[in-house]
């Protein structure tokens, strides 16, 4: 991994662990996550694998990044301050969800360059995954997170700033 990398998960990291105080649900709060994301899937998804079994492979990163993105977007706390401005705070719970997929990878990254390699290549070997579908499947797991989460986010905003502008009966 290079630096850029190690800073460009901790700036992932960083993007929900601002959240936990409550910050405007809009800029950088939406931005940055996919701004990362999107440069890491232009960088590192040059391909996504379909022989073998790495469709399996790319689905199963894919399936568990909407699962932790969707957690994390439905336990952040979504409300209108004093003025009916959408805040996002996320709980424990959701940052943790958000850490653990953002660790996860960085984990199994660490772990590959840091003597895992030829365990991964020979299990790779013997269930029939190319090296480029690992990749496709942590990249399409990082991307699927943040754009499931971004979403939910969204769509949760604009639920509470709706009910905000609709005067009470």
């Amino acid at each position: 991994m290079t630096t850029t990398d190690y800073l460009l998960n901790a700036a992932l990291i960083f993007a929900v662990v601002r959240q936990l105080r409550g910050r405007r649900l809009a800029g950088l709060s939406l931005w940055l996550p996919l701004g990362i994301v999107a440069y890491v899937a232009a960088t590192y998804l040059h391909s996504v694998p379909t022989h073998g079994n790495d469709l399996v492979l790319e689905l199963g990163g894919l399936a568990l990044g909407l699962t932790l993105g969707i957690l994390c977007g439905l336990y952040t706390l979504v409300y209108p301050d004093h003025n009916g401005v959408p805040f996002a705070r996320a709980t424990g719970i959701a940052a943790g969800l958000w850490i653990l997929g953002v660790g996860a990878r960085l984990g199994f990254a660490l772990y590959a360059q840091h003597g895992g390699g030829p365990a991964i290549g020979r299990f790779s070997a013997a269930h029939a995954l190319s090296m480029q579908a690992w990749v496709a499947a942590l990249v399409l797991m990082a991307l699927a997170e943040v754009v499931s989460r971004t979403s939910v986010l969204v769509l949760r905003s604009r639920r509470v700033a709706a009910a905000a502008i609709m005067p009470s009966s």
